[in-house]
C-alpha cells in the first residue's frame, strides 16, 4: 500500500512539473479584451455618477472592486472551459499553476485596499497606481508560462502604476488613472495572446 501511495504521489508530482513547464493556453484574446472594455465602462460610470469620488470613497471602491470581481469571474469561466479544451488531462494542473501565480498579487492588492481605506483614507488616491503595480507583479510571476510578449504587458502595468502614483496629487481619483492603464493593458495582453495563437482565438 505504501508503494502504491508513493507511486501515486510521484505521478502527481510529475504531472505538476509538466504543467509548470507547459505554456498555459487558458486565456483567450477576446475575453481579455472584454475585461479591458470593463475598465472603460467603469471609468465612464465614474465620470457620470461619481463626479467627486473623494466625497464618496466607498462608492468609488465599490465601483472598481465590482468591475474587478466581474472581470475575474469572466476570465475564470473561460480559463476553465478553454483549459479543458486546450490541455486535456493536464487541465486541472495547468489551472492550479496559473491561479497559484496570481494569488499573492491578488491577496496583496486586496489587503492593501482594506488597510488604506481603514487606516489611511487620505492615501486612497494612490490606489490606482498601487493596483497597477501589484497587477504587474502578477503578470511578471505568470509570464514564464505565457507567450514571450507578456513580459511587455508587465512592464506596461509597472510603468503605468508609477506614472499614476506620480500624478495622483494633480488629479486624485481621475477615471483616466484606471481607464488608460487597465484598458490599454488588457488590449495589449489580448494582442499578445492573439499573435501567439496565430490569429486563432479558439473560442466558440
Amino acid at each position: 500500500m505504501k508503494d502504491l501511495d508513493r507511486a501515486l504521489a510521484d505521478i502527481t508530482a510529475i504531472r505538476s512539473q509538466l504543467a509548470r513547464g507547459t505554456q498555459f493556453r487558458g486565456y483567450g484574446p477576446v475575453t481579455v479584451a472584454a475585461t479591458g472594455l470593463l475598465a472603460l465602462l467603469a471609468a465612464a460610470l465614474q465620470a457620470l455618477y461619481l463626479p467627486d469620488p473623494g466625497a464618496a470613497p466607498l462608492a468609488w471602491l465599490a465601483l472598481w472592486s465590482g468591475m474587478a470581481v466581474l472581470a475575474v469571474i469572466i476570465a475564470a469561466a473561460e480559463m476553465v472551459a478553454r483549459s479543458r479544451r486546450e490541455h486535456g488531462g493536464l487541465a486541472d494542473e495547468m489551472l492550479y499553476a496559473a491561479v497559484e501565480q496570481y494569488i499573492p498579487a491578488g491577496v496583496a492588492g486586496t489587503l492593501l485596499t482594506v488597510v488604506l481605506y481603514r487606516y489611511a483614507a487620505d492615501a486612497l488616491p494612490l490606489l490606482p497606481g498601487l493596483w497597477q503595480i501589484v497587477f504587474s507583479l502578477g503578470v511578471f510571476a505568470s509570464s514564464r508560462a505565457l507567450p514571450r510578449g507578456m513580459f511587455a504587458v508587465g512592464v506596461w502595468y509597472l510603468a503605468a502604476g508609477l506614472a499614476s502614483l506620480a500624478l495622483a496629487d494633480a488629479a486624485p481619483f481621475s477615471p483616466l488613472a484606471m481607464a488608460v492603464p487597465f484598458g490599454a493593458g488588457q488590449f495589449l495582453m489580448a494582442f499578445v495572446l492573439y499573435r501567439a495563437t496565430g490569429g486563432d482565438d479558439g473560442e466558440d
